[in-house]
């Protein structure tokens, strides 16, 4: 059997999601050294089989790739049909890669429960893969709701506090913004004749009346998800409660499955109530980008602080799809994959501070650079990509909505672009009350840099940042024929 031939985007989903099952199988508290090997071989080869979806893609192509398609349920004619396009393919490669660092990241740290905690990562790895690559809406609706059980328990387990608040916080307001979802598809079923396919609900002849009712069932349940302003609140808590690995996962990857869904199921689904509809979701994405920015100037946790500024960055992110242009939508996706690995560095640097000091108040640190050099070196790589500065990822995505904004409406391409003023303000604000200055206090003057594990996955991480924002060719050559495709068929009215 060729590579092409291998069932690549089923290895995806199921190899994380068994050797997560392994994991819990073999662990054990006395000697959890088993468990974490076997998870690092789980993630490594989780990632492993995303590598052929990547070099054995057609960019020149829009079509779903990689399909594979079989009966799951006859009855209701629901499939077990996956496939990835130029828009999904990406989103599985970054969270398989993601999953690595998180277990690498909790190699030392996390002591209790270690086999369950890097279990539900690995499962939610499969997951999360399974929401990119499904191709019938049931079960991307199964993968969507199962995504949100590891991540409950990571953060009802091994969060701070405030743990149990934030995990029942999260939990409802995603589930509850997605049971509208799931009536959606529904009526979509009947609608086209007992069909769950996500390429048959594409076509469908509806009124205006109906898509704006189906995006905005649509849109409760990705706005929490992204999330958007005025959803959004259940972000921070659950970020400062959940543990380093559960925020990176949290901000890399699940903020982007609501993002996702915009480009899967509310634009080409109701494409004349998206547009009808535009000016919300502009309004909403820029109050997000400017207001949002203003509260993380003034948080005191450098966790809720990088909390405010992804849903800053998602913003763009939004506004960007709702611009309709080529430039705009394409920046949208750059900057979610590219806010995968800034915020996920950004997380783990604080994560650093975190295991030696057990704080994340600003106040409580200075002079960090006297004793962790090499540590403050890569942190500074990563506020600056975070305020977007240019050769790192952080610009290219957000130079594309604004380039894009421009065309379409300057007052709109204005407001996004303080974000590069404010995300420069909060991020070097905290960075310099941190790291800058005299040892604050005895307990900073105690503090060792990063050891090899832990340079070993900023470094990573710090090179992919740098490669993207030098040549992001890669990554948008591959979106060129799918965002193309997606933006011919929302410009072809239905009625």
């Amino acid at each position: 059997m060729t590579m092409s031939q291998l069932p690549l985007l089923t290895l995806s989903i199921w190899v994380p999601i068994v050797f997560g099952l392994a994991v819990l199988a073999v662990g054990r508290d006395n000697a959890p050294g088993n468990a974490r090997w076997l998870a690092l071989i789980g993630a490594l080869a989780g990632f492993a089989v995303t590598i052929p979806l990547m070099t054995g893609f057609d960019s020149a192509s829009a079509a779903l790739q990689f399909v594979e398609d079989s009966a799951w349920i006859p009855a209701f004619n629901i499939r077990y049909q996956l496939g990835v396009d130029g828009i999904a393919m990406p989103f599985v490669v970054l969270n398989s890669f993601m999953t690595i660092f998180v277990v690498v990241a909790a190699w030392e740290v996390v002591k209790s429960r270690v086999s369950q905690y890097l279990a539900a990562f690995l499962i939610m790895s499969g997951l999360i893969n399974g929401v990119f690559a499904a191709a019938d809406a049931i079960l991307f609706y199964v993968f969507f709701e199962a995504m949100l059980i590891p991540m409950y328990i990571i953060i009802g387990v091994w969060g701070g506090p405030n743990r149990v608040y934030a995990a029942f916080k999260f939990f409802l307001y995603t589930l509850l913004g997605s049971l509208l979802t799931l009536v959606a598809l529904i009526y979509l079923f009947y609608k086209s004749e007992g069909s769950f396919q996500i390429a048959d609900f594409h076509v469908l002849p509806l009124s205006l009346h109906e898509q704006i009712l189906i995006f905005l069932a649509f849109l409760m349940a990705f706005a929490v998800k992204v999330p958007m302003w005025p959803v959004h609140t259940w972000l921070p808590d659950a970020h400062v409660e959940a543990p380093t690995g559960g925020s990176v996962i949290l901000a890399a990857i699940t903020l982007k499955v609501g993002a996702y869904g915009f480009l899967r199921f509310a634009l080409p689904i109701a494409p004349d109530a998206s547009h009808e509809l535009a000016g919300l979701i502009i309004a909403m994405s820029l109050i997000a980008v400017v207001y949002i920015g203003f509260v993380a100037l003034v948080q005191a946790d450098m966790k809720k602080l990088v909390a405010y500024s992804s849903i800053a960055h998602m913003g763009f992110v939004t506004l960007g799809f709702f611009l309709f242009e080529p430039l705009t939508v394409e920046g949208g996706i750059v900057q979610m994959i590219s806010h995968g690995f800034v915020s996920g560095a950004m997380f783990l640097c604080i994560g650093v501070l975190y295991d030696r000091m057990h704080s994340r108040q600003i106040a409580d640190y200075g002079g960090v650079v006297n004793r962790m050099p090499k540590f403050a070196a890569l942190f500074l790589l990563f506020a600056m990509a975070n305020a977007g500065l240019p050769a790192t990822s952080g610009f290219v995505g957000e130079f594309m909505v604004i380039l894009g904004a421009v065309k379409v409406n300057f007052w709109f391409a204005f407001a996004a672009a303080t974000t590069l003023i404010l995300g420069a303000a909060y991020t070097l604000w905290m960075y310099k009350r941190v790291v800058f200055g005299e040892v604050a206090n005895s307990h900073v003057a105690e503090l060792e840099d990063v050891n090899d594990r832990e340079f070993l996955m900023l470094t990573a991480l710090a090179v992919c940042v740098l490669a993207m924002g030098i040549w992001p060719a890669p990554v948008t050559d591959v979106l060129h024929a799918s965002v193309d495709n997606l933006l011919h068929h929302v410009a072809q009215s239905k009625l």
